[in-house]
């Protein structure tokens, strides 16, 4: 990775499945230049790597706070993430 681009791991709670989040997520992701996944988890929070410039990773953590249009974002988690190599596209999973 170059000294611009870092990697997150992050947890939104709430009420985020069933809404359509995972391909709005993709679509915000491609929007943004991000690479990565997204995916629901069993406990009913949606789970997603997001990888690439600093401030677009920014823009994209906001973006999830709020989230689409049906969903109800309780919290964001986020941990840095140490990849060997970057994502090459943003995809749904899992």
């Amino acid at each position: 990775m170059s000294d611009h681009d870092e990697a997150v791991r992050v947890r939104i709670s709430g009420r985020v499945q069933g809404v359509g989040f995972r391909m709005w997520t993709r679509d915000e992701a491609l929007r943004l230049g991000v690479t990565g996944w997204v995916r629901n988890e069993a406990d009913g929070s949606v789970s997603a790597l997001i990888a690439g410039a600093d401030s677009a990773i920014s823009t994209m953590i906001e973006s999830l706070r709020r989230g689409p249009a049906g969903a109800s974002v309780s919290s964001v988690e986020t941990e840095a993430a140490q990849l060997e190599n970057m994502p090459r596209d943003f995809h749904i999973t899992g």
